[in-house]
């Protein structure tokens, strides 16, 4: 709570956190129709305080675009279960309440946030797409991803090769043009 100078009323601020959630095409197009992305609790990627303890010396830009990189890893884990999805990793950033996250910062260095119900759109403050020229790369990292988190380091280097390519930014407003 903080006093605001011009009343003798306390005020609540509710702390916003920026998370970062993996997604496709095809989720992004039932966000445009439903007004929320997912139908229930979702993984997401945000600076943690683990996070922060495992980079010390980075700044909030780093960190977050850490938690960034995880979350479109993430989207190459849908893509990999959704073989009719369009092979381009989408990343949706939102900002939600700190309190309304749970946090699975299980070890040092971890990113991984739950969101206990979907992102609406009216949370949602970008979207991040790749363009048609990653969907080679992107094709063939969301087929080893697992095993590139497993340790394999032949299909890490597919991941990285996929990672190479910036995901382009887009307006929340642009959602219709995107789809």
């Amino acid at each position: 709570m903080i006093r605001d100078k011009t009343q003798e009323d306390e005020v609540p601020i509710t702390e916003l956190v920026r998370v970062y959630v993996p997604a496709t095409l095809p989720m992004l197009a039932a966000l445009r129709k439903s007004g929320q992305l997912g139908e229930g609790a979702m993984v997401a990627h945000a600076v943690t305080p683990a996070l922060r303890e495992w980079y010390a010396e980075g700044d909030e830009e780093e960190l977050e675009y850490v938690a960034f990189t995880r979350a479109a890893q993430g989207a190459l884990q849908l893509l990999r279960h959704d073989a009719s999805a369009p092979r381009r990793r989408v990343v949706v950033s939102a900002d939600v309440p700190a309190a309304s996250l749970l946090r699975e910062d299980t070890e040092l260095g971890s990113s991984t946030v739950r969101l206990p119900q979907p992102v609406m759109l009216k949370d949602l403050a970008s979207i991040h797409v790749d363009g048609t020229d990653a969907a080679e790369s992107v094709a063939a990292a969301a087929d080893v991803v697992e095993e590139a988190l497993a340790g394999d380091p032949d299909a890490q280097f597919t991941v990285d090769s996929a990672e190479d390519h910036e995901l382009e930014w887009y307006a929340v407003s642009e959602l219709d043009e995107l789809l």
